[in-house]
């Protein structure tokens, strides 16, 4: 199967996460991604050494590429990587903030050399404001753009157990390629995107901002929902904690008729609407609570399901290991076999997509350099 970016060329001179998830998905979708690491390499290769002895972060982002060492300061690997971009479809980059252009490329310079290609920066909190100058990781953008303060329960601010800036940051700069690459297909024009880690975070932060500027800002509820009850978790008699969701005044109704047995609940005035359960929140949990704790996880499980009631287990990393939808693909390293979750798109009448190797430190070098210089 022909991928649909196979015979695009990508410079990537990325490292940690948020730039080589970018260049990740470029790679997955067919493009050939020739990645430039410094002689020590992405640092990100040393974070840990969980997965047979490699890092794993680096072995999530960096599949399917082709790993290049290249010093900027020298003049022959400045020589290849000139080389490189003009033959480039497009260029990607994540550095410090200036440092791209201390080392005599600027983007500007970049983009009027070679009118074609796409040029993605990513940074922490762009190119114009009081920060702009500013080094900045996920968990630091997840403090300043207010995220932390709505996560995690009442008594403190939380990091999000992911590198969620990150990962959004990179699916951000993932999609304008992927439309600069439409539009060059139309204009033969190639583009400048910059794409700031706040940015991507405030973005994601629209409703709790809403909230903030036209009503009450949002509080810290854990696992339960500021504006929607019943959203919460609830101990079954066997121990065993259930996650659910009724989304509106319908769902109510069927849920106290079929589940609670208590049809009277769906009218009575203290319970009868969304804001109103919110209100009496407390009162609304404890009767779901009560009547949870009296049933087995596996029978009220049935129950829920009869009713159409959305529901979840509280599931921990080892749960999801044996998760009967989990989803994976194997990927090849220079330690042996790997395997990683499966891409969540899937196109209909084709078969998943096979993935590149991960590759070792400079395993490309001496390859791309006589490709490209001869």
């Amino acid at each position: 199967m022909t991928k649909p970016l196979t015979g695009t060329l990508v410079v990537s001179l990325d490292q940690a996460v948020a730039a080589p998830m970018t260049a990740r998905r470029l790679a997955d979708a067919g493009a050939r991604v020739i990645k430039l690491e410094r002689p020590e390499g992405d640092f990100a290769r040393y974070y840990d050494d969980v997965v047979k002895g490699q890092c794993t972060h680096f072995v999530w982002l960096n599949r399917g590429k082709e790993s290049v060492v290249v010093d900027l300061a020298k003049p022959d690997d400045r020589q290849l990587f000139e080389a490189m971009l003009a033959r480039a479809d497009v260029f990607l980059q994540n550095l410090k903030p200036g440092s791209l252009a201390k080392l005599g490329y600027p983007m500007e310079a970049l983009r009027e050399k070679h009118p074609s290609l796409i040029c993605c920066s990513i940074s922490g909190y762009g190119d114009e404001g009081p920060y702009r100058d500013r080094k900045a990781y996920d968990l630091l953008i997840q403090a300043e753009s207010g995220l932390a303060s709505i996560t995690g329960g009442p008594e403190a601010p939380a990091r999000v157990g992911v590198s969620l800036v990150d990962i959004g940051t990179g699916l951000h700069a993932y999609e304008a390629i992927l439309e600069a690459l439409i539009a060059r297909g139309r204009t033969g024009d190639g583009a400048d995107i910059r794409v700031s880690m706040f940015d991507a975070m405030v973005e994601w932060m629209a409703i709790p901002l809403l909230f903030g500027e036209y009503g009450d800002a949002p509080k810290r509820v854990g696992l339960t929902h500021y504006s929607v009850a019943p959203y919460g978790v609830f101990q079954t008699r066997d121990g065993s904690p259930i996650l659910i969701s009724v989304q509106n005044d319908r769902e109510w109704n069927v849920f106290c008729t079929k589940v609670l047995g208590r049809p009277e609940l769906a009218t009575d005035p203290r319970f009868a609407t969304n804001p109103a359960r919110i209100a009496n929140r407390p009162e609304t949990d404890g009767l779901i609570g009560r009547y949870f704790g009296t049933q087995e996880v596996e029978a009220l499980s049935r129950q829920l399901d009869d009713a159409q009631i959305a529901f979840a287990r509280v599931n921990d990393v080892l749960g999801v290991l044996r998760h009967p939808h989990l989803r994976r693909v194997t990927v090849a390293s220079p330690n042996g076999p790997i395997e990683l979750p499966a891409l969540p798109a899937r196109f209909k009448g084709q078969e998943d997509p096979q993935f590149g190797p991960l590759p070792g430190l400079g395993e490309h070098t001496d390859k791309v350099r006589r490709e490209f210089l001869g």
